[in-house]
């Protein structure tokens, strides 16, 4: 499969940490000789110490803050009776906060973006999350992230999420002659856009001039943040592009045909996303259909209606529905 990355050389490894709270931000730097993944905690009772907890991984390009909203609401629905959910938001590496974290080693593919994952939760002294949620790109961090732990990679006292959770990702390689390559389209014009970007308005105004769709370019626009007299994107563009590389080879048809015992792992498909043919879904649902045996966990398929790939903005009261009652019955 072809690439589209022009890769650089690592510059100036540096060995540091960074933690954000949603409700009190600091940065914490630990004396560790491993780079560890910024993050943000939402909790509906923040006074409150927490019994579960959900790491959320974004797509590509992305990071943890563009799902404060939803991770609020879940926290929020899913608060009752004592129990206190406390949802983790992670910046993948070479992305958001993680973008100005130097010392993650290359390469930068979802193995070490799943990696990063277990080194956060061994550099806080956390107990292993009971559920991992992953959209698009980090729908397949999420699923390396099982795979591994299940192989014993992050040690005899790594545990296993009880749920896994694939929002519109392909658990399969991507072809991208089987799709409108938007994304790759996407990734070629901001690798070749320059360093710094004049304005949001300006960036906006040639992506549209390319031909993306304005919502898109609005989005890409979010991503730039102020640096001197000009923008700088929150995201490290050829770093970003390894990952992307990585995530349409990866292929993890073989975990949801025999999903790790104790683990449950949901693939949830946007019903007006472009990423899924005829016979991705007919495989899905017939994995759904069998039965696994007492040796092993489950695989569920499930449908959101009324969305297309950005699921918890395009219709995230749907997908607050199915998520839901599966983690509360957790409890």
């Amino acid at each position: 499969m072809s690439s589209i990355c022009r890769t650089k050389p690592v510059e100036g490894l540096r060995l540091l940490n960074r933690v954000l709270t949603i409700s009190t931000p600091y940065v914490h730097r630990p004396n560790r000789s491993i780079a560890t993944v910024a993050f943000e905690e939402v909790r509906s009772s923040p006074e409150k110490p927490y019994n579960f907890t959900a790491f959320i991984l974004h797509g590509l390009l992305g990071s943890g803050r563009n799902w404060r909203s939803f991770s609020r609401s879940l926290a929020s629905s899913l608060s009752a009776d004592g129990v206190n959910w406390r949802m983790v938001l992670v910046d993948l590496r070479n992305h958001g906060k993680s973008a100005e974290i130097e010392g993650f080693m290359p390469p930068h593919d979802m193995e070490n973006a799943a990696k990063d994952v277990a080194n956060l939760v061994d550099s806080q002294c956390w107990d292993w999350p009971d559920v991992v949620i992953g959209h698009s790109m980090g729908g397949k961090v999420a699923l390396q992230y099982a795979e591994s732990c299940s192989r014993g990679v992050y040690g005899q006292s790594a545990r296993l999420p009880k749920q896994l959770w694939v929002l519109d990702s392909v658990p399969g390689t991507v072809n991208p002659e089987d799709s409108n390559r938007e994304v790759e389209k996407v990734m070629e014009t901001l690798q070749s856009l320059p360093s710094s970007i004049p304005s949001r308005k300006w960036l906006v105004d040639h992506m549209l001039e390319l031909g993306f769709s304005k919502a898109l370019s609005q989005w890409l626009g979010s991503n730039l943040e102020k640096s001197g007299d000009s923008m700088a994107w929150t995201f490290n563009i050829e770093a970003a592009c390894e990952m992307f590389n990585s995530y349409r080879e990866k292929d993890y048809w073989p975990l949801l045909e025999h999903p790790p015992k104790g683990t449950e792992i949901a693939i949830v498909r946007a019903e007006k996303s472009d990423r899924w043919d005829p016979e991705t879904v007919h495989k899905l649902e017939n994995i759904a259909s069998n039965r696994t045996g007492e040796s092993e966990g489950k695989m569920s398929y499930h449908l959101l209606p009324n969305s297309g790939h950005w699921v918890h903005v395009e219709n995230p009261k749907g997908l607050l529905e199915i998520v839901t009652p599966k983690l509360a019955s957790l409890v």
